[in-house]
């Protein structure tokens, strides 16, 4: 199995070179049909991989990968709003978007995998954990009903207030660089606004990991398939964000959708020892709400003057 979780984040780590050094060696701003083929390969890669799986571990880990997914997947398009507003904010030029993401997914992979081990790791040795996770996936699912939406402030974030009090921050990019010297103080180095866009968006994502990992992992407790199917959705979120960040905005009951998937993955996971619900039904349920959620959404659009 060893050589399985090798192979696998050598292949994550080769997709991100590559799309790096490959096809995005120069900035530029990612046009939406670029974007959006990019999206739909890191789709078919994880249908691959999925088929892979079931011929593999057989239907039940497929099915559990694909679940995993799709969750995981769903929940990030809150990811995706965050990323709008942080961008706009510090208002990062387009050719300099793809760059900061890709810094910001591979930080965001270490992260989980860390997270996603000791996670697995904890509710093996410490049962009673499960009930803390489906009891904070439930608060989360009811907090996002309240609000509407997470909420973030990129001017409070803690990292950000940490960085300028110890290393000084030009008040301009400087092309796609995260540090630079200044010649007229004797080489001293600075931070761009790049980096600091860079740091929220790493801080961020450790709260999101909060709601993301315990839903994976009332899905299924193998560490395999929660770390794949996270790795998947992660790696297909910069293409997915150049391909809806104008639509998003559409889908305004999408949230209501994502935290009804919270709620439910919850208290599955309140019950799973109690009452055995089969994967293919959380799979149906989890598709039917986002289906609804977008579908209202398409059927009672916003209105101009909202």
């Amino acid at each position: 199995m060893l050589y399985f979780w090798i192979l696998f984040n050598v292949f994550a780590l080769v997709m991100l070179i590559v799309d790096l050094r490959v096809f995005h060696r120069r900035g530029h701003s990612v046009r939406f049909r670029e974007a959006l083929t990019w999206s739909l390969v890191y789709v078919a890669m994880a249908a691959a991989f999925a088929a892979i799986l079931y011929f593999w571990q057989g239907r039940q880990s497929s099915l559990e990968f694909v679940t995993g997914y799709v969750v995981e997947l769903s929940l990030s398009v809150d990811n995706l709003f965050i990323f709008l507003v942080i961008f706009n904010y510090f208002a990062v030029p387009d050719e300099q978007q793809h760059r900061v993401l890709f810094w910001g997914i591979l930080g965001a992979l270490i992260l989980r995998g860390i997270f996603i081990g000791a996670g697995v790791g904890l509710i093996h040795r410490f049962h009673w954990l499960l009930y803390v996770f489906g009891a904070l996936l439930i608060y989360s699912g009811i907090r996002v009903c309240i609000s509407g939406q997470h909420q973030v402030d990129p001017a409070s974030n803690p990292v950000v207030k940490i960085l300028r009090k110890w290393i000084p921050v030009t008040s301009e990019y400087r092309g796609g660089k995260f540090f630079v010297r200044n010649p007229q103080e004797n080489g001293r180095i600075y931070a761009t606004p790049l980096l600091v866009v860079l740091l929220v968006i790493e801080s961020t994502d450790v709260l999101f990991a909060v709601d993301s990992i315990p839903a994976v992992l009332a899905i299924t407790l193998k560490a395999f398939i929660v770390y794949t199917s996270n790795v998947f959705a992660i790696l297909g979120l910069r293409s997915m964000y150049f391909a809806v960040a104008r639509l998003m905005k559409l889908f305004r009951f999408l949230h209501y959708g994502l935290a009804v998937i919270l709620i439910l993955v919850g208290v599955k996971m309140l019950l799973g020892n109690y009452v055995e619900v089969p994967i293919g039904m959380t799979l149906g349920a989890v598709a039917a709400v986002l289906f609804i959620s977008i579908g209202l959404s398409i059927a009672f659009p916003v209105k101009n003057s909202e």
